[in-house]
């Protein structure tokens, strides 16, 4: 079996179309008819999440953490309780591409990082054009990239569990596993093949995050570095 793991924080505005992609996703014809499930984890909503990603087919689990380490850690550990022999992370604001989990599954690595994209723009209103162009400029959207993101991983049960799982970290969990993940020595794709489209969103729920990252750029504040390990 294979899970799709969407951690979630008050996303009533972004989940059903997360989860309607992740379920496309499910049915490619390369998994083979292989069972997929998805689980939404619901840190602390308030909100309509959990009701809109059951209707659209997700599984959900609720927990009180306000943290996306500890939401992804829950959700990878449910999943591998339920048979996962493969992991694969996205957020509540991004939409995943229909071959995305066999993009991954493809590479026939123990894990995989993936790059992202963004299509809206419009959140930056006053300075879209030219954050889209500095955007295009300082990222590596190809393979051999150097880039970590959470909305776009994939890792086996088996090499998720050697490495020790997601930290309880706030932000930069993804990083650490990773990180982790190469100290264990695991063959390690670094791929622009899985596809996925996250948002430029405003509201960025953590500090240091991608959504963050991208105010910042705005901002002018700090250089255009987005979350990677080095020594890849």
């Amino acid at each position: 079996m294979i899970g799709i793991v969407i951690p979630a924080h008050d996303e009533a505005a972004h989940i059903a179309i997360a989860v309607e992609a992740a379920m496309r996703a499910t049915a490619h014809p390369a998994l083979a008819g292989e069972p997929v499930q998805v689980l939404v984890v619901l840190d602390d909503c308030a909100d309509a999440t959990g009701a809109i990603a059951a209707a659209h087919g997700a599984r959900t689990l609720a927990l009180q953490a306000r943290n996306v380490g500890i939401a992804r850690a829950a959700g990878a550990e449910a999943l591998i309780d339920a048979g996962a022999r493969w992991l694969a992370f996205t957020d509540a604001d991004t939409r995943v591409s229909p071959d995305w989990l066999a993009a991954q599954l493809a590479l026939q690595a123990d894990a995989v990082c993936g790059a992202v994209g963004v299509e809206d723009w419009s959140a930056h209103a006053a300075c879209a054009d030219a954050l889209r162009a500095h955007f295009a400029h300082h990222y590596t959207d190809a393979d051999g990239h150097a880039h970590v993101h959470g909305a776009n991983l994939g890792v086996s049960a088996e090499a998720y569990r050697r490495a020790g799982g997601f930290a309880p970290l706030a932000c930069g969990e993804d990083v650490a596993l990773v990180r982790a993940l190469q100290t264990c020595g695991a063959r390690i794709a670094w791929s622009a093949q899985p596809r996925v489209v996250t948002s430029a969103r405003t509201d960025a729920r953590a500090r240091g995050g991608f959504g963050d990252t991208l105010l910042a750029m705005a901002a002018g504040l700090v250089p255009a570095v987005l979350p990677l390990v080095a020594d890849a």
